[in-house]
This record gives C-alpha cells, structure tokens and sequence, in this order.
C-alpha cells in the first residue's frame, strides 16, 4: 500500500501544536526577565535614596595635611605678600611748583612710566607730590601720604 505525505494542513497543524507552548514559554521568560531586572533597579534606587536621608554617624575629620605628608607631598609655604614699598622702584623725579612735577616709576618690576602729580600710579595710589629726589604716594590728592619713595643715592 502506498501513503500518500501527509497534506500540507496536517503538516501546520502538527508544527503550530508544538511551537504555541515553546513561544509562549518564551514570551514569558521575557516578562519575567524584564520584571526582575526594574525590580532590582527600582531597589537599588530607592536604598540609595534611603541611606542619604537617614542620619547616619557623622564620619571622622580626616586631616589632609597629615594624608598629604603620609603620601610624600612637601608641605607648602605661603608665597610672602611683597610689602607696599617692594612693589615701586623710584628711578626719576622732575620737580616743579607744588602741584607740578613728574616721576619715573616702576611698578611690580615692570618697566618704568613716567607719572604726572595727581596721576593714577596703582590701584588705589596718586601721585600726590614730587620734590627733589622725593615722591609721595596716598590714595587721594589731598589725603595722607600712604607711602614716600626716595631716589637711591647717587654712586
């Protein structure tokens, strides 16, 4: 006797019998998968959360002078503040009535400017006078004399 192949319908319906529960397995092994993977994300948020709003114990100071000597580090030494003096170098003066005259002065080692009497020399100093080899500097024309600088003798 001779078989005929089975038909293509018996065939679908055979496959399609065994493959509905293999899907079905595995759609829901995604689910499940993607359940446990925003729970576990969801949980690790909200500890954080949780464990910065609770007082907890305060931390010890930690002296980082001492941790930075530890790991080799030099200790550091505060650069000197250049006194108000250091900072000008006098190298001219042109004299004249009271309220005229020049001088050649250097600031913070840059080179050297010719200033009128009553001119800005610095932030907050005027030059307020020259006579002979003398200036003076203050913060205002009129007010006191913040500092006096003399020409060097002569060699």
């Amino acid at each position: 006797m001779l078989r005929h192949p089975p038909s293509l319908a018996t065939v679908f319906s055979t496959s399609s019998r065994a493959l509905l529960p293999v899907a079905s397995l595995l759609v829901w092994g995604a689910v499940a998968f993607s359940a446990v993977t925003w729970g576990l994300r969801w949980s690790a948020t909200d500890a954080t959360l949780s464990n910065a709003t609770l007082p907890g114990q305060a931390l010890p100071e930690v002296d980082t002078v001492a941790a930075a000597r530890s790991l080799g580090a030099a200790p550091v030494q505060a650069a000197a503040v250049p006194s108000l003096a250091s900072r000008f170098q006098l190298q001219g003066v042109l004299t004249g009535d009271a309220s005229q005259g020049a001088a050649l002065i250097a600031v913070d080692g840059k080179p050297a400017k010719p200033y009128r009497v009553g001119a800005l020399v610095a932030e907050g100093l005027v030059l307020q006078s020259a006579q002979g080899r003398r200036i003076s500097l203050g913060a205002t024309m009129d007010g006191p004399q913040t500092l006096v600088l003399e020409l060097p003798a002569k060699k």
